[in-house]
Formats: C-alpha cells, sequence, structure tokens
C-alpha cells in the first residue's frame, strides 16, 4: 500500500471517530468537564481528519506520473 492511501484512509478514520465522539455526547445543558472535554476533542479530530485526508489526495495527485512529451522531429 502506498503512503498516500495509508494517509487517506487514517484521514477517514479520524473523521468517523471524531463524529463518533461528537454525537455520543447528549445536547444538554448540564455537561461535566470530562464530557465537554470529549465534544471539543471529536470536532477537533474531526477537522483534523479532513485536513489529514484532504493532504493524502494532493499527495496522490502530486505523486502520479506525468506522461513524457515525446516531440516530432519531421519537419
Amino acid at each position: 500500500m502506498k503512503s498516500e492511501s495509508v494517509i487517506i484512509l487514517s484521514g477517514i478514520i479520524m473523521v468517523f471517530s471524531g463524529f463518533l465522539l461528537f454525537y455520543s455526547m447528549e445536547n444538554s445543558s448540564n455537561f461535566d468537564n470530562l464530557s465537554k472535554y470529549a465534544k471539543h476533542g471529536g470536532i477537533f479530530l474531526g477537522l483534523l481528519g479532513i485536513g489529514v485526508t484532504i493532504a493524502g489526495i494532493l499527495l496522490r495527485l502530486m505523486d502520479r506520473e506525468q506522461p513524457s512529451i515525446q516531440e516530432n522531429k519531421d519537419v
């Protein structure tokens, strides 16, 4: 597996785990501190996962092999 694929896969896993952390907490006004930290950590992890996924996609696009240009010299 190429490193770009591993980066994209880890970014997707981070997004889903952040989604689970964020939505696992109920929306009530009487949160204890641990619940608040878990919810905010889920937001941070999800956004970080989006960035990692985009970085992996950009690495994959930049690493593709460019076709060589052959000039026609029959003039």
